[in-house]
């Protein structure tokens, strides 16, 4: 039975009462000889007037009276006739109707005749938008390829007459039916349930309309079908009931297409709640088990739970199928023991199976009727899997490939054991709409899961592995990713060793998740690296930063001029000698202050306008540290919670912080320890510094006055110094550096012109010799590479090849040009 045909059945049930349909009985002689209510109410005859007259008199036209003969040739070969006509009514208009004639037979071998009517009128304007009276048409007009069946019952119940099509429905042959009540014919509850309701419309007159019944007894095979009886009173010449008419349809399609409709209903609810592939295979085995298979497995390709591409044919390679994974098995059983394999283990399938002709083709494999004897695939199958087969007794049997967008993901296998009923081919389409709806889920699931691999991926890559504070201070970090439900953030964190012994921190957070958000991160990590070799100051490198970040937006922005890309960032930079660390932030939160003594602090620094937002500057803030104070760096992760406000986070990092002389790296466990929750919704990262300093022993300084003559003093401090920490084998070429640099600051410098300026000189021994000269200039050096007869210009030159690297620096006062030397003697 098609679709269209089951929904007017399906509909039918409301209609015989909404469109007045007029029932009547005829004798072989074609004599009236019941009539119904409804009847009366179309052409205003009573049962008295028409009973025992010819029903050909109820017909208006000539041409119709003589179609009598050939209706009941056609309705006596075919058990039906429909038709159009029109019928006279009392008050001698005509009323054009719809017609149906079914034959019936009795026990005494007589023929009779259902009529049923209904007006055109009625059939046209409610039929046309597709309401009871078009499910009426259908119900009562059907071809025989969709018979209604029929029986009169006297006023006891017994059945007098039935046309062919009942028989066929409810499963009572007709020679057990003739002079039986309903429940003496099929005894059990139902049909005592359904006899009752036949005594209630016999008595009131009342018509009953579509009361679902199960068939009394399976039909070929097909199991009990579930059928709709309508029950109409035949009241005789006087008015008094004469029995009743059952018009009968079935209505199993129906039913199971609202149960259908009932499972991929729970379907859109049950399956694809997460972006876990796994999951998602497990809920569609729950959800298809019991209310379509007694044993489900979901297979998938074994790329799929890692968000890789699946091959778009997976074919059998050295007699087995290569790489599946079980990703759902359910059973009406506990334990599953049907499956010889458990969720999550790897899958290899056997050449014989029809896994293979699914794959190859992508079209399912239906077996109703599973054949187990020797020589089937059951037979070619390992002796477990067959043992399985048996023990349980599988006897039907289908395989679904699950596809999504144009690949083949994996497959998903129906099996029925304790379910008598075979698959049928609305099973089939079922399993199909089930696993079609799961496989955008799955698909879903594995693009996600492909873009965070990679988005965690480029992450990790660019994410510090081996970050020193060197001789600046120790440091210790951790990150977290967000969880499956959010995806990957753009959270960055770096420690970068700076000359004369400085190290910066930076952390930051770009606005959203994904690829799209660690490819930001990315680009900002360098650009803020390469603005460090730059030696830019804090402040001064936001914005710069920020200026990136607008370009970044310019070229990102959606057609409607909608930025999609923005971020966070403090950036601070501490240096050992002097215990100071400058520190600058754009829209970031501040960093935790841990003094010596366990004290925290939230310093208050200008907040800065987020990275994109421009036209704002940014302010730096130099605060002077104790040796062994912790600079805690964070991202908004670590203290945002949905339910507390911003201040309660911070309070709870503060506590977690608050413990003096806990190793740095139990610190950072400790405070990352603090999170509500193990599944954060957004990255987490938190970098700890525990500051140092260089005192006299590993740094010197001296300030000279800006008088070529103090160059020869210069070079004299110099050389005692390095004497001193034992450093003589770096004297000759300190002595130049120191020499050339000192000589260039008081030559380029602002102190020269007004004879009264200063140049600072200072030694830094770490894990390397750094030289650096400070004046109150802001112009800075150009390297030169000079010619054989040019006087000048190869001061920095020789400082250049003397030099591990050298470079300069904006100070709050001028410049500072700095030199690196290695410790150790070069071979």
């Amino acid at each position: 039975m098609d679709s269209s045909t089951g929904t007017a059945l399906a509909a039918a049930q409301t209609a015989f009462h909404m469109a007045g349909a007029a029932i009547a009985l005829l004798d072989a002689e074609g004599t009236v000889v019941g009539w119904t209510e409804a009847a009366r109410q179309l052409v205003g005859y009573s049962a008295a007037e028409v009973v025992g007259r010819s029903g050909a008199a109820l017909l208006a036209a000539a041409e119709d009276r003589a179609k009598i003969p050939a209706v009941v040739e056609q309705s006596s070969a075919r058990g039906r006739w429909s038709g159009f006509g029109g019928v006279r009514h009392r008050d001698g208009r005509k009323v054009d109707v719809r017609l149906s004639v079914s034959s019936l037979s009795g026990q005494d071998g007589r023929a009779r005749w259902v009529v049923s009517a209904i007006d055109n009128v009625t059939y046209a304007s409610r039929g046309a938008d597709g309401s009871a009276v078009q499910s009426l048409r259908a119900a009562l007009n059907l071809q025989s390829h969709v018979p209604i069946g029929v029986v009169i019952r006297d006023t006891q119940l017994r059945c007098t007459w039935v046309n062919d099509t009942q028989g066929l429905k409810d499963g009572i042959p007709r020679q057990e039916r003739f002079g039986r009540t309903l429940a003496e014919a099929a005894p059990g509850p139902e049909a005592k349930t359904l006899e009752a309701l036949m005594q209630q419309v016999l008595e009131s007159g009342v018509p009953a309309i579509h009361t679902e019944y199960r068939a009394f007894q399976p039909i070929r095979g097909r199991g009990k079908r579930t059928l709709a009886a309508s029950l109409f009173r035949l009241d005789d010449a006087h008015g008094r009931a004469l029995g009743l008419c059952a018009v009968s349809m079935d209505v199993t399609d129906s039913e199971r297409a609202r149960e259908r409709l009932a499972i991929l209903g729970e379907a859109s609810k049950n399956i694809g709640t997460t972006l876990d592939v796994m999951r998602t295979g497990q809920e569609l085995a729950d959800l298809a088990v019991p209310l379509l298979a007694d044993f489900v497995t979901v297979d998938l390709a074994e790329s799929v739970p890692l968000g890789e591409e699946p091959l778009a044919h997976i074919g059998p390679k050295d007699g087995d199928i290569p790489a599946f994974r079980r990703a759902g098995v359910a059973s009406i059983h506990q334990e599953v023991p049907e499956s010889l394999f458990v969720r999550g283990e790897p899958v290899l399938v056997s050449p014989a199976s029809p896994f293979n002709g699914v794959l190859r083709s992508g079209r399912p494999h239906f077996e109703p009727m599973l054949d187990t004897s020797p020589g089937t695939w059951v037979d070619r199958q390992p002796l477990a899997s067959v043992r399985k087969i048996h023990e349980h007794g599988m006897h039907s049997f289908m395989v679904v490939p699950i596809h999504a967008r144009g690949a083949l993901l994996g497959v998903a296998a129906f099996g029925r054991t304790q379910n008598d009923l075979p698959f049928e081919e609305d099973d089939l389409l079922l399993a199909e709409e089930l696993v079609s709806w799961a496989a955008l889920s799955l698909d879903n699931a594995r693009r996600y899961a492909r873009e965070r691999t990679a988005a965690l991926a480029l992450q990790r890559h660019l994410l510090p592995h081996r970050a020193t504070g060197g001789s600046a201070a120790d440091v210790a970090w951790r990150y977290l990713p967000a969880d499956d439900h959010h995806g990957v953030g753009g959270d960055w964190f770096d420690v970068i060793p700076l000359p004369g012994a400085r190290i910066a921190l930076v952390v930051g957070d770009v606005v959203g998740h994904g690829i799209n958000a660690a490819a930001t991160m990315g680009r900002l990590r360098t650009a803020v690296r390469t603005l460090t070799d730059m030696d830019v100051p804090p402040d001064q490198l936001l914005t710069q930063l920020d200026e990136l970040v607008l370009r970044l937006l310019d070229e990102e922005a959606d057609p409607h001029g909608q930025a999609t890309t923005g971020a966070t960032c403090l950036y601070a930079v501490y240096d050992p000698v002097t215990r100071e660390c400058t520190i600058a932030r754009a829209g970031h939160p501040p960093p935790a202050i841990v003094d010596p003594h366990g004290g925290v602090t939230f310093p208050e620094l200008p907040t800065g306008a987020p990275l994109g937002v421009g036209m704002v500057p940014f302010e730096s803030v130099t605060l002077e540290l104790p040796e062994d104070s912790v600079i805690a760096l964070y991202t908004d992760g670590l203290i945002e919670d949905r339910d507390h406000d911003i201040d309660v986070g911070m309070d709870r990092l503060a506590t977690a912080l608050a413990r003096p002389g806990l190793p740095l790296e139990a610190l950072c466990s400790s405070a990352i320890d603090t999170l509500p929750t193990r599944a954060p919704s957004d990255d987490v990262t938190l970098l700890l510094a525990r500051t140092r300093s260089l005192g006299p022993r590993q740094a010197a300084s001296w300030h000279l006055p800006a008088d070529p003559a103090v160059v020869s003093r210069a070079r004299a401090l110099a050389t005692r110094q390095l004497d001193q920490w034992g450093l003589e084998h770096l004297g000759d070429s300190t002595e130049l550096i120191v020499s050339e640099l000192v000589t260039n600051a008081i030559r380029h410098g602002n102190g020269v012109r007004d004879g009264q300026g200063m140049v600072g000189l200072r030694l830094i021994r770490h894990e390397m010799l750094t030289c650096e000269v400070s004046d109150t200039s802001d112009s800075h050096p150009r390297l030169r590479h000079p010619r054989t007869t040019d006087e000048n210009g190869r001061g920095l030159h020789l400082v250049s090849k003397l030099s591990r690297r050298w470079g300069t620096r904006c100070t709050q006062d001028g410049k500072l040009i700095w030199s690196e030397q290695q410790l150790a003697p070069t071979a």
